[in-house]
């Protein structure tokens, strides 16, 4: 596993949950008079047998004990009847929520693998929580399930190296920004008499962009190619987004600081231009930190 895998998970977490959702009230009885274990197993059972990659399946209680054995696909785990799974994220968030669940990964007891478990509370007529259904599913299997559409995994894949010609293409066009700036600087304009400071302020003017292309690239390879996703609240196309603007920021904030000193020197009337981009440059962060808590925002309400 590795952190691309957990940012497809998280990606495909409420596609997987209305998954098994479905199955769950598919297949289970709820809201029904004389509930019981009897009703229910054969059900829960019957959806372990339709999915290849189960785990296991088992029933808890209203108190969060586990009042049947794990069914597994090779055997029953008599020894887990009695077990209390009260402190389990399984059994009281569906329970907080009531509704169906799932949890985030984490190492199975029956394997020793990540799985990931899903479970649906069973309530009788009057409303009185009687049951927990669980379901335990592989990590893997999870993945599969919240991504099984081919044509997404076939325009994932071609997005991927869409995203890599054109951040090489980008790595290439800040080599020749940073290669035509060394040369302009070293060899056209400056000798070891004679400095020349329009020479300095448009090497810096090219050196800063090609950092700023530079981090660009690196950012489209590190994120969408390779997968490496920090840990951040941002989610998807809004990291990259984000990161090209932050990137835009801080080359203006540069060529301002630049044009400062410039017109300061050479032109004090004109000082007034650079100024208008200082403003601008304000006005982009104070745009960048809407657009971030806007983004936060609606990335919570999703989760």
């Amino acid at each position: 596993m590795v952190v691309a895998d957990i940012e497809l998970f998280s990606r495909g977490r409420t596609k997987a949950r209305a998954y098994f959702c479905y199955l769950f009230s598919k297949n289970i009885p709820n809201r029904l008079p004389s509930l019981s274990e009897a009703m229910i197993l054969p059900r829960l059972r019957k959806i372990k047998a339709d999915l290849e990659d189960c785990e296991g399946v088992y029933l808890l209680n209203a108190k969060g004990i586990q009042v049947t054995p794990t069914y597994t696909g090779k055997k029953e785990i008599s020894e887990d009847i009695g077990k209390i799974r009260a402190d389990r994220a399984y059994y009281y968030r569906a329970v907080r929520e009531e509704r169906c669940t799932i949890t985030d990964p984490y190492p199975s007891l029956i394997t020793g693998n990540l799985t990931v478990t899903a479970s649906a509370p069973i309530f009788s007529e009057t409303g009185e929580l009687k049951y927990v259904a669980c379901l335990d599913m592989p990590f893997e299997g999870v993945l599969k399930i919240s991504h099984m559409n081919t044509q997404d995994a076939m325009f994932a894949r071609l997005f991927k190296v869409t995203y890599g010609v054109f951040a090489f293409s980008l790595m290439a066009v800040s080599l020749l920004l940073f290669t035509h700036a060394i040369q302009d600087f070293f060899t056209q304009r400056i000798g070891f008499h004679i400095l020349s400071i329009d020479a300095m302020f448009k090497a810096t003017i090219l050196l800063t962009l090609s950092l700023a292309i530079f981090d660009l690239a690196k950012t489209l390879i590190v994120e969408e190619v390779l997968g490496q996703y920090k840990k951040q609240n941002i989610s998807g196309p809004h990291k990259t987004m984000v990161k090209f603007l932050g990137s835009i920021i801080i080359a203006l904030s540069i060529e301002a600081l630049m044009l400062v000193f410039k017109f300061a020197i050479t032109d004090p009337d004109k000082l007034m231009y650079a100024i208008y981009i200082i403003v601008g440059v304000a006005i982009l962060i104070m745009s960048l930190a809407i657009y971030i808590k806007f983004t936060n925002t609606k990335y919570m309400e999703g989760n």
